[in-house]
């Protein structure tokens, strides 16, 4: 097959079979193109040395250690989803090894931070009532950008406080939320949210001002501005406030299986960091409090 085919033939394996995000979906296939041009032959020439030099190549223009992992991983599922098809005699994805990604301890909010985020003073205009909401949301449930977007309005439950999620490969999941939350969502649903609403709105929970589903980036943008206005906040944006989220769930004797759930991750070693959060906070209260630290 020609390099087009094989492209597009591993795009669709990615999105129908694997079920990967667009995102993801787009990432992978930049790699695997930039696979191709360094092999400049024909499919059956690639094999582990190819692998190794195109890798290599990268970390010789400075390419992050991150990086480097991510493509090694979409190298490994093209030549094995390439072996399957026939395209390829052998699987040289087999032999090629990977140094893990350094994992850095995020940045999170403390406590008071957070208060102070989430107290702010909104007046009853329908952006400041969406944004009081959507910031309420994001901290007590820890959800996914993506998944605050997506929700529609029959996904929270009132009754139980809980929203109903769908998360990363389509996996839902029922999240509790708080009276705090709730409250920001019924001042918005009743007071907001009616007078943004157009025939094209249909069932979204959140709105953009022109009545359309809310885009992650918009909600990037309140939650950077919402950050500046606090003193001494670190600025990041909505999955900040999941780090957050997590690392206070455990501070608070959330167990960490809880909080895997709560946060849909698919493996306990994604749940993990937040442990070492806690444990830094615990190093530098100790190293501030204790005359012998």
């Amino acid at each position: 097959m020609g390099r087009d085919e094989v492209v597009a033939e591993f795009g669709r394996y990615l999105r129908f079979e694997r079920d990967l995000s667009p995102h993801t979906v787009r990432a992978y296939l930049v790699d695997v193109g930039s696979l191709l041009d360094h092999l400049n032959g024909p499919i059956e020439m690639l094999d582990i040395g190819t692998l190794r030099k195109w890798l290599a190549d990268q970390h010789g223009e400075g390419k992050a250690r991150a990086t480097l992992a991510r493509r090694a991983a979409c190298a490994r599922t093209f030549t094995a989803y390439c072996h399957r098809r026939g395209w390829l005699p052998a699987d040289p994805g087999l032999l090629l090894g990977s140094a893990k990604a350094p994992r850095s301890l995020p940045s999170v909010l403390d406590q008071e931070q957070a208060r102070a985020v989430l107290d702010a003073p909104a007046t009853a205009e329908p952006k400041e009532l969406r944004d009081q909401a959507l910031l309420e949301l994001l901290y007590a449930t820890g959800v996914r950008v993506s998944e605050l977007c997506a929700l529609d309005v029959d996904d929270v439950d009132r009754d139980r406080h809980v929203i109903r999620v769908m998360g990363k490969g389509r996996k839902e999941r029922s999240v509790p939320f708080g009276l705090p939350a709730l409250q920001a969502l019924d001042r918005w649903c009743i007071y907001g949210r009616p007078r943004w609403m157009r025939p094209a709105s249909g069932p979204a929970l959140f709105l953009g001002v022109r009545g359309g589903r809310i885009d992650a980036g918009t909600v990037r943008r309140v939650v950077h501005a919402r950050l500046a206005q606090v003193d001494g906040a670190p600025d990041m944006g909505p999955h900040g406030l999941r780090h957050t989220a997590a690392t206070h769930l455990l501070e608070g004797g959330a167990d960490l299986r809880s909080v895997q759930e709560l946060l849909g991750h698919a493996s306990l070693n994604s749940t993990q960091i937040y442990t070492h959060v806690s444990i830094e906070r615990l190093r530098s209260a100790y190293r501030q409090a204790h005359p012998r630290a």
